[in-house]
């Protein structure tokens, strides 16, 4: 399984907290500026900076449980 930094792994799950805040409060524009930065960091981070990711990629820096936290929807490489 391939490895990523923590500050990847961490600034993707607060990508997924705050998009789904968004989703039960939409309009409110500081999570919006927040996704958006969140969004920023992920895209340009250096652990991508040999190529850009194919949106499969993305999932795993999630954690081993989904983004759900079912355990039954862990990825296996």
């Amino acid at each position: 399984m391939q490895s990523f930094p923590d500050d990847l792994v961490q600034a993707q799950q607060e990508w997924g907290a705050t998009y789904r805040r968004l989703a039960e409060r939409p309009g409110h524009t500081e999570l919006r500026r927040r996704l958006y930065r969140l969004s920023a960091h992920l895209y340009f981070h250096p652990h991508w900076q040999q190529r850009r990711p194919s949106p499969a990629p993305w999932r795993p820096p999630r954690g081993p449980e989904g983004p759900d936290g079912h355990a039954s929807e862990r990825l296996h490489p």
